[in-house]
């Protein structure tokens, strides 16, 4: 298998032919697009070093690019960095669905008589995914993108590839070197996707994730009372958040719902800490106009992106890979369930019905079995307060491969290495990738964002 190579601003591009269907390998046919950057020191070539980033779908699709975060690093140095846009997304063959438009407000509460619509929109998006992409949803799926990193790796005429992935790409990683142990060397695996959770279950995780993030703001933020002004205990701090709450609720879901976000995300962002407190001191009595202009820069969340009238929808097929509840009253007794305990960053709609509820394609091969037989140990990178991929997936995963785990201590960052200018991250990975020396088994290094210089009580 030759590949033509097409130089572009210094980058290699190219494109491979993979099936549809690997149980039909002459079958019909898709393109895979990607990208190569050639060791800068040829003398000291070790080989390829593959990179998939978050998602499913992540970033637009754009894995062509994500190697330009190793460019000019000692990893540059020694490997031919690989990008790929992962079959659904960018470059390569789409997976596309119909958009259409939720009727259920969004709302960070929504009240029990919001589910039936939630759940309707849900059904109705599923049925979208279903139209336009019927004949390769069931194709799109984490197994036969590890088996396309495996088409990737014979093209260049590769015996082993290096690893780094990133959220979902972790989960990827983990998948090919289970199904393709002798064709790993390194690999690195960043924010975990949990290896014995279902997509439900990690989707319910990120509640409990960004909740503890908020349980250690309010613990920092009692212990500054003279400060801030907000109680001397966590519990004492959050019931002034409620209050602001309350005094939101009065002007409507939005702007209730947009300070919920901005409790989530800013609690995860240790230097935005401050800035809560005050944001939180602010809005408990504030007007309608005050708390407009004080919530102006905070977004909202939602899983819908547009295209035309398409849209990508990787994450649908690949988050249905695993089997869903069917019983719709299960997931609303999750949304009351995180209605009480994990309002904050949009943490109920976690709980919310998905498209797996109402799936309308049949699985073609169960999930992948994680292990590791036959490849060499690797790293695994995990934030202690990453809310989108539970610091417990780190761990799960270092101990069913027997990786190395690398804890970035009370730091919220997601995607660490080379993506969060972490020194102490950069260096021990760097180290392991080219030359082969792995930190102690379990390694604790501080994260970059230091909690705000605002001194304790005495």
């Amino acid at each position: 298998m030759s590949l033509l190579w097409t130089v572009i601003d210094g980058v290699e591009h190219t494109t491979l032919q993979v099936p549809l269907d690997y149980a039909e390998p002459h079958g019909e046919q898709i393109t895979l697009a990607l990208t190569r950057r050639r060791a800068a020191d040829p003398a000291r070539r070790r080989g390829v070093l593959l990179s998939v980033n978050g998602g499913p779908g992540g970033d637009s699709g754009l894995g062509r690019d994500l190697p330009s975060v190793f460019e000019g690093t000692p990893v540059h140095e020694v490997y031919d960095l690989i990008g790929f846009d992962p079959r659904g997304t960018g470059a390569s063959t789409r997976l596309y669905a119909d958009v259409v438009i939720p009727k259920a407000p969004f709302d960070s509460r929504p009240p029990d008589s919001a589910f039936p619509v939630l759940a309707e929109d849900m059904r109705v998006r599923e049925l979208a995914c279903q139209r336009a992409g019927a004949d390769m949803r069931p194709h799109v799926s984490t197994r036969n993108t590890a088996r396309d990193m495996g088409s990737i790796r014979v093209a260049l005429g590769e015996e082993k590839i290096s690893f780094v992935g990133y959220a979902y790409g972790s989960y990827v990683g983990a998948v090919y070197g289970s199904m393709f142990p002798s064709g790993l060397d390194r690999s690195v695996l960043d924010s975990c996707v949990n290896p014995e959770w279902t997509w439900h279950e990690q989707f319910l995780s990120q509640g409990d994730a960004i909740q503890r993030n908020v349980d250690q703001w309010a613990a920092w933020t009692s212990q500054r009372h003279r400060h801030f002004g907000l109680g001397t205990s966590p519990a004492q701090v959050l019931t002034r958040v409620e209050e602001a709450v309350t005094n939101l609720e009065s002007y409507g879901i939005r702007l209730r719902t947009l300070f919920d976000g901005a409790v989530g995300v800013q609690a995860g962002d240790r230097s935005r800490w401050e800035n809560l407190a005050v944001l939180v001191k602010e809005l408990r009595n504030a007007t309608e106009d005050q708390a407009q202009r004080l919530l102006a820069a905070q977004g909202t969340w939602r899983s819908f992106d547009a295209e035309g009238e398409l849209r990508i929808a990787v994450l649908e097929a690949v988050t249905l890979e695993h089997a869903w509840p069917s019983d719709i009253e299960v997931y609303y007794a999750q949304m009351r369930d995180f209605r009480k305990r994990f309002p904050y960053g949009y943490g109920v709609l976690r709980a919310q019905p998905w498209v797996g509820a109402f799936r309308t394609f049949e699985l073609r091969e169960d999930p992948a079995e994680i292990t590791r037989d036959g490849y060499p140990v690797g790293l695994v990178v995990q934030a202690d307060g990453d809310a989108m991929d539970h610091y417990e997936g780190g761990v799960a995963m270092a101990e069913r491969l027997g990786s190395h785990l690398i804890t970035v201590e009370d730091s919220g960052d997601h995607e660490v290495y080379a993506l969060c200018a972490n020194p102490h991250v950069d260096t021990l990975v760097n180290r392991y990738l080219v030359d082969g020396e792995l930190p102690a088994p379990r390694t604790v290094v501080p994260g970059t964002t230091p909690r705000p210089d605002v001194p304790a009580d005495a």
